[in-house]
């Protein structure tokens, strides 16, 4: 067992050790538009499944409440934690349906929506940045290496096993809360 943890470290860090300084300058960007969207009074809608469920509600709590400083809250609803609109929008329309319908009534022009999916092909999550980009909201997903094409900003986690994948986007999400620390803490 000790050799097989040693195996999952040293997965770990070839992981980590294939983020480049264009990666890196993906997450800067992304924690710019976010930036300029919550100072301009917009909001982040963040949603996933399953993990990146978990994942986006913790990046919404990272920003609304605190991260590593005092810092008045940040504008972020993660939509994967009302369970009433999940059910009722997937008993009504469809699972694939249960992000879009409440981008439909939550977004506005120019709030940023941003989509978490492991493999970047989500339907639901594709799905809800289509409803996005309709009605003016800037986009963005975080997906991994896998995802060959996609019309949204995509940060591509640099691996095609799942729990790197996962790995990374937490250490992204960390990233774009630093950022945003640091920028808002004196406000």
């Amino acid at each position: 067992m000790l050799n097989k943890l040693k195996n999952e470290l040293n997965e770990h860090k070839r992981a980590y050790d294939n983020i480049n300084e264009e990666y890196l300058k993906d997450i800067i960007q992304v924690a710019d538009i976010i930036k300029k969207a919550l100072e301009n009074g917009k909001k982040l809608l963040i949603f996933g499944n399953g993990g990146s469920a978990a994942d986006a509600q913790h990046f919404a709590a990272e920003l609304s409440g605190r991260y590593k400083c005092e810092r008045n809250g940040l504008s972020a609803i993660a939509l994967s934690t009302d369970t009433s609109a999940l059910t009722a929008i997937g008993n009504d329309y469809g699972y694939e349906y249960v992000f879009s319908r409440q981008v439909n009534a939550i977004a506005k022009s120019e709030d940023i929506v941003f989509g978490i999916s492991t493999s970047g092909t989500s339907k639901n999550v594709i799905l809800a940045l289509e409803e996005a980009r309709k009605i003016g909201c800037k986009c963005v997903l975080l997906a991994s290496e896998k995802l060959e094409n996609s019309p949204y900003f995509a940060l591509k986690a640099p691996s095609k096993d799942t729990p790197r994948i996962q790995e990374i986007h937490i250490f992204t999400i960390h990233c774009i809360c630093e950022i945003l620390d640091n920028y808002f803490k004196d406000k």
